[in-house]
């Protein structure tokens, strides 16, 4: 990952207050031994909750390495979303995820119930993030 890339998901992070763009829930950036022992989870089941910058506009639609369109995003929540022919608009996406998230059916049901606790904080953190997608 290019430095800037880095730099702007990093800042991505700390503006969505650690949790993922789309599910709402933490991720961690640095160290995932630390984040698994503090929920619970070993750290290979930690691994799905990894920060990666995720691009609003992928970049194979055109979309760029710029701080606007670049979000911190779960490594689940993003390679899902990029595993589709067409990568949906992420308000429809995050709306999908969050559909799907509170009927269990999202990530794997053990490791969420682990988080849910911060679901709830995540997604009162999210919602004053929601107008940004929309401001490319």
């Amino acid at each position: 990952m290019s430095d800037h890339l880095a730099r702007f998901r990093q800042s991505a992070y700390l503006a969505q207050s650690g949790r993922c763009f789309y599910c709402g829930l933490p991720m961690w950036v640095r160290d995932p031994e630390s984040f698994a022992a503090s929920h619970g989870m070993t750290p290979s089941q930690a691994r799905v909750f990894q920060c990666t910058a995720e691009h609003l506009e992928a970049r194979k639609d055109g979309g760029q390495d710029t701080k606007r369109n670049i979000v911190a995003a779960c490594f689940c929540c993003n390679q899902r979303r990029h595993k589709r022919k067409q990568a949906p608009d992420p308000d429809d996406y995050r709306l999908l995820v969050q559909q799907r998230l509170t009927k269990g059916r999202w990530h794997p049901q053990s490791l969420a119930s682990l988080l849910l606790l911060d679901h709830a904080q995540g997604a009162r953190a999210l919602s004053q993030q929601a107008g940004r997608s929309t401001a490319r």
